[in-house]
């Protein structure tokens, strides 16, 4: 048997100067137009604040030259760093625990004086990664004794992220890690029994819950019991977003925004804002961009070569869907309000350094591989 490269090999010399610099291009144009509208969105919710869009610009530019330098590490080299890179999330997670900085009632960030940061969030792509090396020289669908180790490698990270507290990054990496389980084979019976089992651990984690969390839940199911205090927030959201109708108020014309009625605007709750003044076509153009990332990054998945390539690429992309659907759902009402940012729209910066650096790792995994034909 011999082996050849076929004719039609994605290589650089086919696929010019994208290739050469491992750059997926609609994936890259996709990112660039959510951030366009991103910074709009911004500067309408802040008020015409200019200096914080320049802040979040500023912020963007980090974010996209750290995807560059992580597109341009071979996956087989991620493979190997991937083991440290775990232990050292853990690590880290536990110096929060032990000696971190808090900040409005939760201890989340560590101060390492040149910089300050959440190691949580470097926990969405360390625990994917791990799932998948620890998976990929096994046999699949895994047996019992993998999905145990798996479920440990996902749920130490993740109580450890819930103690601080933060239950929307918790619920992030554990979404993170289970879709690469889920992707690996887990079977459809397994997943109806997990899902009675939490079910009935429902009245444990209540009882584990902090007093705020709880008041979410409740606010959640009826937050017309409270309009003026727990409930305002959500209560003025959907005022907002159902004020826009199919075309909205314009840009920089938001009344529940430009008058200060939506909390959080710049932040969690700026999706409210969007919806106010673009209405729902523009609703539905932000949605659109997401999914043509979801879809491409599905798409690399699917083209991947090897296992761990595989199950890491496929489980960021549905991670990310993940937290479109927390973000749009807590700000509609559908969903408690868990704290989780709109990817690439509201003010941050460590979470937005996180996501582009997912990407440049779907970028590396669609650019390095190579197809040969038998």
């Amino acid at each position: 048997m011999s082996i050849s490269i076929s004719p039609h090999r994605e290589d650089a010399s086919l696929r010019g100067w994208q290739y050469r610099l491992h750059l997926d291009t609609p994936l890259l144009i996709t990112l660039i137009c959510v951030s366009v509208l991103g910074l709009m969105i911004l500067y309408s919710a802040s008020g015409g604040d200019i200096s914080l869009v320049k802040r979040q610009l500023i912020r963007l530019g980090l974010a996209y030259t750290g995807m560059f330098i992580v597109a341009q590490i071979h996956p087989r080299l991620l493979q190997r760093l991937t083991p440290w890179i775990f232990v050292a999330g853990v690590l880290l997670l536990l110096a929060v625990l032990l000696g971190g900085e808090a900040s409005g009632g939760a201890q989340r960030w560590l101060n390492l004086y040149v910089i300050r940061f959440q190691p949580s969030e470097m926990m969405k792509l360390a625990v994917p990664m791990m799932v998948a090396w620890y998976l990929a020289d096994g046999r699949l669908p895994p047996n019992r004794w993998q999905l145990l180790g798996s479920a440990t490698l996902i749920a130490v990270p993740m109580l450890m992220t819930a103690r601080q507290p933060d239950l929307g990054t918790a619920m992030l990496i554990g979404s993170a890690g289970f879709f690469a389980l889920f992707l690996a084979g887990l079977q459809w019976r397994l997943l109806g029994f997990l899902a009675v089992m939490a079910g009935a651990m429902a009245p444990l984690l209540w009882h584990f819950m902090l007093d705020y969390q709880r008041q979410r839940v409740i606010t959640f199911l009826s937050p017309e019991k409270d309009p003026l205090g727990t409930g305002y927030h959500i209560i003025q959201s959907k005022i907002a977003i159902g004020s826009g109708g199919l075309f909205g108020k314009g840009w920089l014309n938001g009344t529940q925004s430009q008058l200060n009625f939506l909390p959080e605007r710049s932040t969690d709750f700026i999706f409210a804002v969007l919806g106010e003044e673009f209405g729902f076509f523009g609703i539905l153009l932000l949605f659109s961009f997401y999914i043509i990332i979801v879809v491409r990054g599905i798409m690399i998945a699917i083209q991947a070569q090897d296992t761990y390539t595989r199950l890491l690429a496929g489980s960021l992309s549905m991670t990310f869907f993940v937290y479109v659907i927390i973000n749009t759902g807590m700000v509609t009402g559908l969903l408690p309000v868990v704290g989780l940012p709109l990817p690439m729209i509201s003010y941050g910066g460590t979470s937005i350094v996180t996501l582009m650096a997912g990407f440049g790792i779907l970028m590396s995994i669609q650019t390095h591989r190579k197809l040969l034909s038998t």
